[in-house]
């Protein structure tokens, strides 16, 4: 009698998928900075970034579906990249808006676009972690994210209080809504740091 043997379905690499998106995410917010401090052709990187960050995203929930077993709980995976994907989407939207108004970036915007990018390092660095099942080394990422977006804070404020003093009202309540903007991705931002911390409570 032939004896049966049964295979357990392999599992996805989804955290490294989740890796994949975060770096896109990463290039995306550089092209950002850059875009902020004068080179306006990286307006087109941000956008192909967030094309591709989609795909990446796209293929990750698709795993989901078919995933016998993973690393985190699907629903931190599936709310995870779709934090990520958000924050993407904030820049190449706050790119839209600057386009749509004619009104380019200034030295504010440049200082908020750079912590933006330290802080989605540091996702990287957090979701690396996990991949690595580092639980203290990422969620000591993840704090120092939300630390990066502390400042952009304070960078925040500072531009919007000097808009006070702005005498063109369009130029003034253009510009604060772009800083608001950005404010809004730091805010995703932190909020994936945020679910950072509690996918790894409820794994432990």
């Amino acid at each position: 009698m032939r004896r049966s043997r049964w295979f357990l379905p392999e599992a996805p690499d989804v955290l490294g998928m989740l890796g994949e998106q975060t770096a896109i995410t990463v290039e995306g917010l550089a092209a950002l900075a850059a875009w902020a401090r004068g080179d306006a052709a990286r307006a087109e990187v941000v956008r192909d970034c967030e094309h591709r960050a989609d795909e990446r995203k796209r293929a990750l929930r698709e795993m989901l579906t078919t995933a016998f077993t993973t690393p985190l709980e699907p629903e931190d995976l599936f709310v995870l990249s779709g934090g990520i994907d958000a924050i993407l989407n904030g820049a190449k939207d706050a790119v839209r808006e600057a386009e749509v108004m004619g009104m380019a970036p200034d030295a504010a915007m440049a200082a908020m676009a750079d912590e933006l990018v330290a802080g989605a390092r540091r996702l990287g660095d957090a979701v690396g972690a996990l991949a690595a099942r580092g639980s203290g080394e990422a969620t000591r990422a993840a704090d120092e994210a939300v630390r990066s977006q502390r400042q952009l804070e304070k960078i925040y404020r500072a531009a919007a209080s000097a808009l006070l003093e702005t005498a063109d009202l369009r130029e003034a309540a253009g510009r604060r809504e772009l800083y608001r903007r950005l404010a809004r991705t730091s805010d995703q931002l932190v909020d994936v740091a945020e679910r950072v911390w509690y996918a790894v409570l409820k794994q432990g």
